[in-house]
């Protein structure tokens, strides 16, 4: 048979429409699992490996198809009942349907094999994931999509690889305050003030601290004159919410929060204690949504870099690790491009009285590492900490890293190819692997955070 007449043969096994029983081998961390056909991958949410299935082919490309699940027909013993009832149609969710404990063994393989296939580390030692304790009702920020109908305003998430709506009038894996407050949203079709606070809104974004204390923030494209006048009585009605705030002006249409914000009742920030650290934190903070697992991954910062006298900290972002390092008695420079979280790292650092360990510095890291004083920051270093966005660090960045000769690097990753990636550069100019520990900040989800110790050889 000849390539062409393969070809073929493949096309009409895997048109549209097609159905078949396919042995599913692999999970992505977006929740599809992989089976093959034909010579093609074929992709499809539902089955777990070792999982046999009836599909539906619902479209056909080059090299792989992908495929709607019509049934089970083998069952593997990793199987857990989802306990959302939007699981599967919600994209905030990917593998609820897997149990807990396969979790955790997934997500130190997805690293294990990053590191292989990208980093080309083949004897990469991982340790078992650290458990999230609690895997449900662990997110202290939730972030909801306003749309408005004929009926008044609903809320909910997107739909996976969307944009369209999924109402929700609650989330199991926020923590019980949002959850109450979720549901205050969702009845909100018509009854002021919350139905007022809806009527202009695009996000809904509230945070809550473990102390019992929430703040929400209501985006618009403008100002909202309507919602100031309703918020001291939003505020009255929403239960262990202290404040109320109005952000605006947002760089898209799907921008979460604006550039621009304003307090319209009561204060824009709540406090969160982390190791005995004092946060201030706002609805637009960047800053951990399971403040559980950051007190685990402070325990092994303290045990691989507790001894550094000075630390440079690269995407400090709001100073979260900064302060962890200055509390332990180090010296610390923290850097980050945003001006609005250097100025919310260098209030919590007064919070906490470490104005005099700590500095902050506003600018892209990749520039500063070039700079007479990034490049004598790195050289007096005792350890350098980097925790970049999931886009990963950058070449100018890590080879000024390796240049200075630092003798610890840590590197906390919430993207196992990207940190695959950068930990490549770093091994092939003198870094040894200490320790490479995943954590579970994201139970349910296809993400896992990654600390990594390096030192120099």
């Amino acid at each position: 048979m000849t390539n062409s007449e393969v070809a073929r043969k493949s096309a009409a096994a895997l048109a549209p429409g097609t159905e078949l029983d396919l042995v599913f081998t692999d999970l992505l961390a977006n929740g599809q699992a992989v089976a093959r056909a034909e010579g093609l991958v074929v992709f499809c949410f539902g089955p777990l490996p070792g999982e046999r299935a009836r599909v539906r082919i619902t479209s056909r490309k080059a090299t792989y198809a992908v495929a709607d699940l019509e049934s089970l027909i083998h069952i593997v013993p990793e199987r857990a009942k989802p306990f959302c009832p939007v699981f599967g149609t919600c994209g905030g969710c990917q593998v609820q349907h897997l149990s807990y404990d396969s979790q955790l063994r997934w997500k130190r393989d997805m690293v294990r094999a990053a590191l292989q296939r990208i980093g080309g580390i083949a004897d990469a030692a991982v340790d078992e994931t650290v458990s999230a304790g609690n895997p449900r009702a662990y997110r202290n920020k939730v972030a909801l999509v306003v749309e408005r109908g004929a009926s008044g305003p609903r809320v909910g998430f997107y739909r996976a690889r969307s944009h369209d709506l999924v109402p929700v009038e609650g989330c199991p894996v926020v923590t019980p305050q949002l959850d109450d407050l979720i549901g205050i949203f969702a009845r909100a079709r018509s009854e002021a003030p919350a139905a007022v606070a809806l009527e202009k809104a695009r996000h809904v974004v509230a945070r809550h601290a473990h102390r019992g204390e929430a703040v929400v923030s209501v985006t618009t494209a403008q100002p909202d004159e309507a919602l100031e006048t309703v918020a001291p009585a939003l505020l009255a009605e929403l239960p262990g919410v202290v404040g109320i705030v109005n952000s605006f002006d947002p760089r898209s249409a799907n921008a979460v929060v604006g550039r621009n914000d304003r307090v319209l009742a009561g204060r824009a920030e709540i406090e969160e204690q982390i190791g005995g650290i004092r946060y201030r934190v706002s609805p637009a903070s960047f800053f951990q949504i399971n403040v559980e697992v950051v007190a685990r991954i402070f325990d092994a910062l303290h045990e691989h870099l507790g001894s550094a006298d000075e630390v440079v900290d690269l995407y400090c972002g709001m100073g979260t690790f900064s302060l962890f390092f200055a509390k332990n008695g180090a010296r610390v420079l923290g850097v980050e491009e945003s001006r609005r979280a250097v100025g919310e790292a260098g209030a919590n650092a007064r919070l906490n009285d470490l104005e005099e360990r700590v500095r902050f510095r506003i600018g892209l890291v990749e520039h500063w590492v070039r700079s007479p004083e990034g490049a004598k920051a790195l050289a007096s270093a005792g350890a350098v900490f980097l925790d970049p966005p999931r886009k990963g660090s950058d070449d100018v960045t890590l080879r000024a890293i390796a240049a200075s000769r630092v003798k610890y690097i840590g590197y906390l990753s919430c993207d196992p190819a990207t940190l695959a990636r950068d930990l490549k550069q770093l091994v092939s100019n003198g870094y040894a692997l200490r320790r490479i520990q995943p954590f579970d900040m994201f139970p349910q989800t296809g993400h896992v955070e990654v600390l990594v110790v390096l030192e120099r050889q």
